[in-house]
């Protein structure tokens, strides 16, 4: 027998067998594929064969749920940017009562911890993105965060409305603020263990504390 008959005679190994699922629970599955693709291999190497491989589907199953990869990478890019921003305002806690800043900015510290744990691949997209970004993307991910610094503007605005010292300018004060929890964002991610909540909490409020003491 020739090694081609043998060759030929040999059962050739076919990818698993897709078991049939809602279309809606599919497309979450080829979401979250493709977005574990391109925070491992970044935007360059995302393909219709690299997030059925990923999912453990034939190409079929992505174009049975979706109508191209332009389609899948728009889908993807809404729900992440919906996700997002949604789980970040939850870092907020209720503003009915603002007389202590500081023990609300420990609250938001310890929210956003627990944010960035629970859902780290999102956050590594938006805090750590890569240089081969879509412009598309990373235009959403900037008028994103001027929404979030806008809120707290707004919050410190109602702070600052009870203070006495006119120096202090909420713009400038929520920039500053933005720009840090994203720095301590990042490190939370590259470094973690390197700062814990606990620490950080307990800096915001002897910060906070002694810049805006607690009104009685």
């Amino acid at each position: 027998m020739s090694a081609s008959t043998a060759s030929e005679d040999r059962p050739r190994k076919r990818r698993p067998y897709a078991p049939r699922v809602p279309l809606a629970q599919r497309r979450a599955q080829l979401l979250d594929a493709a977005l574990a693709v391109i925070v491992s291999d970044g935007y360059d190497r995302v393909s219709i064969d690299a997030i059925a491989k990923r999912a453990d589907v034939a190409r079929s199953v992505v174009y049975g749920a979706f109508e191209n990869l332009d389609a899948l990478l728009s889908a993807l890019l809404d729900r992440q940017q919906a996700r997002a921003f949604a789980r970040l305002l939850e870092t907020f806690p209720g503003t009915a009562d603002l007389r202590d800043p500081a023990a609300f900015v420990s609250e938001t510290v310890r929210r956003m911890s627990a944010m960035l744990h629970e859902d780290p691949d999102t956050w590594r997209l938006i805090l750590l993105p890569p240089g081969n970004m879509p412009t598309v993307v990373r235009d959403r991910i900037e008028a994103d965060r001027e929404r979030f610094r806008l809120r707290v503007e707004a919050w410190l605005s109602l702070v600052l409305a009870d203070r006495s010292d006119p120096r202090l300018d909420p713009q400038v004060l929520a920039h500053a603020l933005v720009a840090c929890a994203e720095h301590f964002g990042r490190l939370a991610l590259t470094e973690p263990g390197k700062f814990d909540p606990p620490r950080l909490i307990g800096q915001v409020q002897v910060i906070l504390g002694a810049l805006w003491p607690r009104t009685r």
